[in-house]
């Protein structure tokens, strides 16, 4: 077995631990201090947030779509995939060594959409980014932290509460789609999301495919009125 080798770190802000880029042969792994978050074999699930997102808006023209969290890119280049060549894609990552990382030691993960001309990368807080744009949003793709039970950060827990919910239904436009990723179900945010406005379905997406981990997508969508 082939050793992992640590390529660089990054402290998350607000004191939430320190990120840990790891490499072992062509497959990469980022931590949380001991914790793995992500890793380049298992983006099954992240894609299939951005497919079931993305789904309802396909035949609107000029889409505008936000996407919390770069993450290894698999939700931007699902996304990608998903909407026209018309669309808008707007990515916030609020940790600027993992745009670096996107860029450089996973420059191969990502392949080139980073370079793709619907793509806008903002070294954000997508909270704020909804928060200052209302009625602009077509969807809304959050994979920030774990989900709705934050891990790496509490300020996180504002996008997930009634307020950060009513905040994204604001930020969208009829009919629009807040997808959420999150590592396990959550009753109580179902309830949160309908609270808040939405019409909510709630899907399962494994993390490799058909194998690996069981995650938790919502789909809630904003009414047309």
């Amino acid at each position: 077995m082939i050793p992992w080798s640590l390529l660089d770190t990054a402290q998350m802000p607000d004191g939430g631990g320190e990120l840990r880029l790891k490499r072992r042969g062509s497959e990469f792994s980022i931590f949380l201090d001991n914790y793995e978050l992500m890793n380049s074999r298992r983006g099954g699930s992240e894609k299939a947030l951005a497919t079931l997102g993305c789904e309802r808006i396909r035949p609107r023209e000029r889409p505008q779509v936000l996407i919390g969290g770069l993450g290894m890119g698999f939700t931007l280049a699902a996304t990608l995939a998903a909407v026209g060549v018309d669309a808008q894609i707007v990515v916030a990552e609020l940790v600027p060594e993992v745009i670096g990382w996107a860029r450089g030691a996973m420059a191969e993960v990502f392949g080139k959409s980073l370079d793709d001309p619907r793509v806008h990368i903002h070294e954000a807080d997508v909270g704020q980014l909804i928060r200052s744009n209302p009625s602009t949003y077509d969807a809304i793709l959050l994979d920030v932290d774990n989900g709705p039970e934050g891990l790496t950060r509490k300020a996180n827990d504002a996008l997930y509460d009634l307020e950060g919910l009513r905040a994204a239904h604001a930020a969208l436009r009829a009919g629009g789609v807040l997808a959420v990723w999150s590592s396990g179900p959550d009753s109580r945010f179902t309830q949160r999301l309908r609270k808040a406005g939405f019409d909510v379905e709630e899907a399962s997406a494994r993390a490799n495919g058909s194998r690996g981990a069981r995650h938790i997508i919502w789909i809630a969508i904003r009414g047309v009125r």
